[in-house]
C-alpha cells in the first residue's frame, strides 16, 4: 500500500516516532543530522512524542554525542533548558554494521522506549555506501516496526556508476517498498531550488518565454572557494562529476526544463523530471572540460596547496575537481538550447545559481548597446531572484544601461527564517512527502 501524505491533524496526533541515526558518530551526523533535529525540536516542528536513537560502531554515550554535535547547533544561552530536554530524548547504542546480533540489540532498545513497540520508525543511513547492503538488510530483518510505519533515508552517492547504482537499487527494493525509501539530495531542500516550480508555473509572465524561441542558453553553476580540506580520500573516489554534477546540478536542470506536472503530487513532479532526462543524449568528450586545481604560490594558508598536496589524496590522481559540461534536451521546447553545467572546488567564490540568458532583441535600434536579458535564481549564498534588463540611463542622455529588478530574500523577508535544507527534507520524511526526494 502507498503511504499517503499526512494531514496537519494527523501530524499533530500523539503517535510515537523514533528517529534512528545509523552512523551517529560520523561527520554528517554531528554537523547536519543532530543539529537539524535540534532545530526542528526547538521550533516545535517535530511530532510531540519523538525519540532519537544513535547507532554506530564507536563506544560512545549521549554526552559524547552532545559534545561533538552541539558546536553546530546555533543555540543561545537561553536555550539551555530546552537543550537539556532535547538530549533527554536521545539515547545511543553501539554495534557493528555487519552484525545481525547488534541490530537485534538495537531493536530491543527501541522496544524498550515508551510506546516503542508501536512507534513509527525513521532510519537515517549516515554511513559509507560500502556498508549500505549490510545495514539495510539487518534493519529489515531485525528492526522494523510491526505496528507503525517504517521509512529509510539513504544518502548519496547512490552507487558509483550505472551498474553499482542498479545493484544497490535492486538490493534496497527487494527489502523495502518504494514508498518507504527516501533517497536524499539535500539540494532539493534548498529554498530557491524549491522556488523554481513556483516561479515557473505560478507566474503568467514566464510561461510564454520559457522555450527555445526566447532562451539562448541556461547556465547552472556550483562553485566552492575551498578544496578537499582533508576529505580527499572520499572525494577522490567520486570526483566533482559524481559529487555535484550528476545530482545537484542535474536536479536543478530537470526542474528548469521539465513540463508542467499534472499536480504537485510527488510522483507527478518526478514523472516530468524523468521525461526530461530521457530526452538528454549521452554526454560526449567534445562537450566537456575537466580540470584539477593546483596551489597558488601567492596565496595564503590552504590556498597555497593544490589538490595533490592533500595527504589524503592518492599520489598522481587524475580525479577532476572542476568540470564544465554542455547538455542538450532534444524535445520541442528546448531543441538546440545549451544547458551549461559548471562546478568546481577551490574557485574564487562560493556560489550556486541558475542563469537563463534570453536571446538578443531582433531589429536592434541601439547599435549593439543592449545586452542579453537574464533571469537569475541564486541558490546560495544570499538567496535571490533577479532579472537583468535594459533601461534608459538616467539623465539627459538616451543611452541604454543594464539594470536589475532584484528580489533578494535578506532584504525582502527580513523577519523570515529560511530553514536549512535538511530541516525541510527530514520534516518531509516525517510527513511522508516524497516530492523532494530522488526516485529510482
Amino acid at each position: 500500500m502507498r503511504e499517503e501524505l499526512y494531514s496537519e491533524e494527523d501530524f499533530q496526533q500523539t503517535q510515537t516516532h523514533i528517529f534512528i541515526v545509523v552512523g551517529a558518530s560520523g561527520d554528517l551526523a554531528k554537523k547536519k543530522i543532530y543539529p537539524t533535529l535540534w532545530w526542528l525540536y526547538n521550533d516545535g516542528l517535530l511530532p510531540e512524542d519523538t525519540y532519537i536513537v544513535g547507532f554506530a560502531r564507536s563506544k560512545l554515550n549521549v554526552q559524547d554525542i552532545r559534545k561533538q554535535s552541539e558546536p553546530y547547533f546555533k543555540a543561545s544561552p537561553s536555550d539551555a533548558e530546552k537543550l537539556n530536554a532535547f538530549f533527554q530524548r536521545n539515547s545511543y547504542v553501539s554495534g557493528q554494521y555487519s552484525d545481525e546480533a547488534s541490530f537485534k540489540g538495537l531493536h530491543k532498545h527501541l522496544q524498550s522506549l515508551p510506546n516503542g513497540a508501536k512507534a513509527n520508525r525513521l532510519f537515517y543511513l549516515a554511513v559509507p555506501p560500502s556498508v549500505y547492503h549490510d545495514v539495510t538488510r539487518n534493519i529489515r530483518v531485525t528492526c522494523m516496526s510491526s505496528v507503525g510505519w517504517n521509512r529509510v533515508i539513504v544518502e548519496k552517492p547512490f552507487g558509483k556508476d550505472l551498474e553499482s547504482s542498479n545493484k544497490l537499487s535492486e538490493h534496497i527494493s527487494a527489502l523495502y517498498q518504494e514508498s518507504q525509501i527516501y533517497r536524499i539530495d539535500h539540494y532539493l531542500g534548498k529554498e530557491m531550488v524549491q522556488n523554481l516550480i513556483v516561479l515557473r508555473f505560478g507566474n503568467r509572465i514566464f510561461g510564454p518565454l520559457w522555450n527555445r524561441d526566447h532562451i539562448a542558453a541556461v547556465v547552472l553553476t556550483f562553485k566552492e572557494p575551498f578544496g578537499t580540506q582533508g576529505r580527499g580520500g572520499y572525494f577522490d573516489e567520486f570526483g566533482i562529476l559524481r559529487d555535484v554534477m550528476q545530482n545537484h546540478l542535474l536536479q536543478m536542470m530537470s526542474l528548469v526544463a521539465m513540463e508542467k506536472p499534472v499536480s504537485t503530487n510527488s510522483d507527478d513532479v518526478r514523472d516530468e523530471k524523468v521525461k526530461v532526462l530521457k530526452c538528454v543524449p549521452e554526454l560526449t568528450v567534445d562537450n566537456i572540460v575537466l580540470g584539477q586545481y593546483v596551489g597558488n604560490p601567492e596565496g595564503q594558508g590552504e590556498a597555497q596547496k593544490g589538490y595533490l598536496d592533500d595527504p589524503t589524496v592518492p599520489k598522481g590522481s587524475h580525479t577532476a575537481t572542476f568540470a564544465t559540461a554542455v547538455l542538450y534536451v532534444q524535445n520541442e521546447r528546448w531543441d538546440g538550447v545549451p544547458f551549461i553545467m559548471r562546478c568546481g572546488k577551490a574557485l574564487n567564490e562560493r556560489k550556486a545559481e541558475v542563469r537563463l540568458q534570453f536571446r538578443e532583441v531582433p531589429g536592434d535600434i541601439f547599435q549593439g548597446q543592449c545586452k542579453r536579458n537574464e533571469l537569475v535564481i541564486r541558490v546560495q549564498p544570499e538567496e535571490a531572484v533577479y532579472t537583468k534588463m535594459m533601461t534608459k540611463k538616467p539623465g539627459m542622455s538616451f543611452n541604454p544601461v543594464e539594470s536589475e529588478l532584484d528580489l533578494t530574500y535578506g532584504n525582502r523577508y527580513k523577519d523570515v527564517k529560511l530553514p536549512d535544507a535538511y530541516e525541510r527534507l527530514i520534516l518531509d520524511v516525517f510527513c511522508g512527502n516524497q516530492m523532494h526526494f530522488v526516485r529510482r
